[in-house]
């Protein structure tokens, strides 16, 4: 059934395109594509429903602070975990910026999304929490990347950046990380999570999720922008000043009905999956 969907050399050309597109350094204006916009805009209202078309993003969101503080673990460039910036970026609703914010390790978050819906949800919802208005704690920006100011000193950079199921939404991303670079601080962290383009990533996010179990709305995936961990990999080793001493790290994780996500093992090469890069100090 799923061959009949897409032929093996249509797969094949998907697949070299998408790592073209990874690789290539032609410019553009904007990282956001306005069928996306709209698409989360439909979504705004429900965000912040446990139940609702973000419950998967609620359930995944502690694997998120899981998987930042192995990679802050790693030797021999252990990072002490006090007064961490972070920048994030695709923040939607607000679920990590608003946990990330609450940590008593954090100076304070910077969260960023091109959907003025979706931001004024965060908004709304963060006022809800007094902690969360101190001054500097957490700001809410309705802004793409390209839209900040490039940082100049590492003082105006960030210990983490974070890009939680962004970038499989991305139309160029090689581009769109060429421009998140520069706001990771020497030491710092960029951390994604997307999903690995496999069979079995069509059936489990596509099939399963939107058409059979209605987890997430269907339209919310697009096959053929899924993004594998090599060709992540791949960039980075390409780029310098990046990830030296063992400053890489990748782990898959699934989501188990009833249960919940789990972190596995050898999962980035064939479904969901966090990636991290160090910044060399």
């Amino acid at each position: 059934m799923i061959a009949t969907r897409l032929s093996a050399p249509d797969n094949f050309l998907r697949l070299a395109r998408r790592l073209h597109a990874l690789r290539s350094y032609a410019t553009i204006s904007s990282s956001v594509n306005p069928v996306e916009v709209s698409h989360f805009n439909a979504l705004a209202s429900t965000w912040w429903d446990p139940y609702g078309s973000s419950r998967l993003l609620h359930l995944m969101n502690p694997l998120r602070h899981d998987f930042i503080s192995s990679c802050h673990a790693l030797k021999p460039h252990s990072t002490t975990q006090q007064g961490l910036r972070y920048l994030d970026i695709g923040c939607g609703g607000g679920i990590f910026a608003e946990s990330a914010a609450r940590l008593p390790t954090t100076a304070n978050v910077t969260a960023i999304d091109p959907s003025m819906d979706v931001i004024e949800v965060a908004k709304q919802h963060a006022r809800k929490d007094p902690t969360l208005q101190e001054p500097g704690r957490l700001e809410y920006l309705n802004k793409a990347i390209e839209d900040l100011d490039v940082p100049q000193l590492p003082r105006d950079q960030y210990d983490v950046v974070s890009l939680f199921e962004v970038i499989e939404h991305i139309s160029a991303p090689a581009q769109f990380l060429r421009s998140c670079l520069p706001f990771v601080k020497p030491g710092g962290w960029l951390i994604l999570s997307t999903i690995a383009q496999t069979w079995t990533s069509w059936l489990t996010t596509k099939v399963v999720a939107e058409d059979v179990m209605g987890l997430v709305p269907r339209g919310t995936h697009d096959w053929s922008k899924y993004i594998n961990e090599n060709q992540i990999r791949d960039y980075f080793e390409a780029q310098q000043g990046w990830g030296a001493n063992g400053g890489m790290k990748a782990l898959g994780c699934v989501y188990v009905p009833g249960i919940g996500w789990r972190m596995v093992t050898g999962g980035e090469r064939w479904g969901n999956y966090f990636f991290g890069i160090r910044r060399d100090p």
